[in-house]
């Protein structure tokens, strides 16, 4: 039984250690925090305390620095999100055309709330306040893949792609 958290330590080991590398490739350009926490999201999805610390300490700038970037960006999250993120467009012409339809339906299929994970993981819910893609709405993207022109009828067929 004494394995597993061995293990579990093991693996936070490795990816810290994964974190330093990436962050590495930064050091001595703070102006490049951005990019560096989108590489080190990818590996988990999201950014934990612990990798916000890491970057802060190899590019030499501040934790609330490093987490004051990684809170203001909405590409960015500092909790743990499903494999595939779902961003619904709130734009003044997705709402016109259909945002809320959208929502509820989405919602409903997945059984989560705004900001919710599926139980299963595959899926996080968030809003965007615009996707840039006005002549489509209302849209969506799931990871980076943008639908557009959609109805609530369509999100059935485009859930069968992330199975």
């Amino acid at each position: 039984m004494a394995e597993i958290p061995d293990m579990a330590l093991q693996a936070e080991a490795d990816y810290l250690i994964q974190v330093e590398e990436i962050a590495a490739k930064y050091r001595g350009k703070p102006e490049d925090i951005v990019l560096a926490l989108h590489a080190v999201q990818d590996l988990k999805n999201y950014l934990p305390r612990e990798a916000l610390s890491v970057v802060a300490r190899v590019l030499e700038v501040s934790e609330s620095r490093v987490y004051g970037v990684a809170k203001f960006y909405s590409m960015f999250s500092t909790t743990p999100r499903g494999r595939h993120i779902i961003r619904i467009c709130e734009s003044t012409p997705c709402h016109v055309m259909g945002k809320t339809e959208i929502i509820d339906s989405l919602c409903n299929i997945l059984g989560v709330e705004i900001g919710g994970t599926t139980k299963d993981g595959r899926f996080t819910v968030e809003v965007s306040s615009c996707l840039g893609v006005c002549g489509v709405a209302p849209a969506m993207m799931i990871d980076d893949e943008v639908y557009g022109n959609l109805v609530p009828e369509d999100l059935n067929k485009i859930f069968e792609r992330y199975k």
